[in-house]
């Protein structure tokens, strides 16, 4: 089996989701280029954010994809931003269908929408959370919206907030670890990636069924894995 991704972050995503997959499917190995898989494995690559994912690269991953003929999932990943997951959906195979494109039938298309963004998912992490912050703009995001026992894909921003409902959300996230003297960046998002950190993300979804399209995600990986045993 092999899988092609396309995600729509320039740094987090190209980082995160290898870590995740070696995790979730060690059996799925990583090359770097589409024409380098044989068996059992996956290439990433970055659509540079919305909308260049599919204006700019989403032709080009398809083509890649059915000369090829080798991959079994094509799979999109992308931010909801201010929209729902099936508006964001939608935006993808309107596109798709407008432009006359056809994925060959061997491949199959799945989107999985971050809502609202990835970030979104890492405010799942009840351990990092800090109920009583020091931070000024933490306490006043804590009393927007409890991340820690309210789900963080239901959270907008709050109409004093100038940027999208994205932007907040990772502002929050960078409060958070700011508060608990951890380091996390777009550029280094090391932290989210580790297994302990993506454990809690599976343990609050399972406790409360929260962060929903994390849970997607986990469940694709999970069938990806059958189908590797099969």
């Amino acid at each position: 089996m092999n899988v092609y991704f396309l995600v729509e972050g320039r740094r987090t995503e190209v980082k995160v989701y290898p870590k995740w997959l070696s995790i979730l499917v060690p059996e799925l190995k990583k090359v770097q280029w589409h024409h380098q898989v044989s068996a059992n494995n996956y290439c990433i690559f970055t659509g540079e954010g919305f909308p260049c994912l599919l204006n700019n690269h989403l032709k080009n991953s398809i083509q890649d994809v059915n000369e090829s003929g080798n991959f079994d999932y094509l799979i999109i990943c992308l931010d909801s931003d201010d929209y729902t997951v099936e508006e964001k959906k939608n935006q993808v195979l309107d596109f798709i269908d407008n432009e006359n494109i056809i994925l060959n039938s061997k491949t199959k298309l799945e989107i999985i929408v971050q809502n609202k963004c990835f970030e979104t998912w890492f405010l799942g992490n009840t351990k990092v959370f800090k109920q009583n912050p020091k931070s000024t703009f933490l306490a006043k995001c804590v009393r927007h919206f409890n991340v820690r026992n309210e789900d963080p894909e239901l959270m907008d921003k709050p109409a004093s907030f100038a940027g999208s409902t994205a932007v907040f959300h990772s502002k929050y996230l960078q409060e958070i670890f700011e508060e608990r003297k951890m380091n996390y960046t777009k550029r280094n998002p090391q932290v989210v990636a580790e297994e302990y950190f993506l454990n809690e993300l599976i343990k609050r979804n399972k406790k409360t069924n929260h962060i929903q399209t994390f849970k997607y995600f986990i469940d694709f990986c999970r069938t990806i894995s059958q189908g590797l045993q099969n």
